[in-house]
Order: C-alpha cells, then sequence, then structure tokens
C-alpha cells in the first residue's frame, strides 16, 4: 500500500534505539525510550498561506530528523510502526558532517 500525505504533513519511521548504552550495559525493552529520531517516508505538498500560495516543504524523503518525544500520531502501515506529523513538529534535520570535504 501506498501513502502519501496531505498538506504539510510527513511520515516518519522511528529508528530504533541502541541496545547497549556506551559502558556496555545491556537496556531492558521495558526500559527503553521512544527514540525521537526518524526516516522520512514521505512528505506532502505543503501548506498554504492566508492569500492560497503553496509553501514547499523543506524535507524531502530520506532525511534523517530528530521530533518531540510525544509528536505525531502512531499508525500502521503494511505491518510498519509509523508516524504521521506535522513539518512544524519536526525540529531538525541531522546531516553527516564527517562525509562533507573541507575546503581549504
Amino acid at each position: 500500500m501506498h501513502f502519501r500525505p496531505l498538506h504539510d504533513r510527513v511520515l516518519v519511521k522511528r529508528i530504533d534505539a541502541e541496545e547497549k548504552t556506551a559502558g556496555g550495559i545491556i537496556i531492558p525493552d521495558t526500559a527503553k525510550e521512544k527514540p525521537s529520531q526518524g526516516e522520512v517516508i514521505a512528505v506532502g505538498p505543503g501548506g498554504r498561506d492566508e492569500s492560497g500560495k503553496l509553501i514547499a516543504i523543506d524535507l524531502g524523503v530520506g532525511d534523517r530528523v530528530l521530533f518531540g518525544k510525544w509528536s505525531g500520531t502512531e499508525v500502521k502501515i503494511d505491518g510498519q510502526e509509523l508516524l504521521i506529523m506535522k513539518e512544524s513538529d519536526i525540529m531538525g534535520v541531522l546531516t553527516d558532517v564527517s562525509a562533507k570535504k573541507k575546503v581549504a
């Protein structure tokens, strides 16, 4: 099944938290917090301003994003647990700084 979000909404798949702490302690499932990091699966066309002009979304499919702990609405599509949230619920996009080439 294909899902296309409407307006300024995005579909996000949570990225699971680490199973171990930095010190090597294994965290049981009951003690884990829901991850606040995810990957954008689908994006809507964008919202509209007061004059009706389309305002495009700054996110793209595949972006890794940070969002609030209680953001979005949990849904299950094709057996996958996903989140539908507004673009404004997303705090930022994670980028890989080490992959960028330094220009001297």
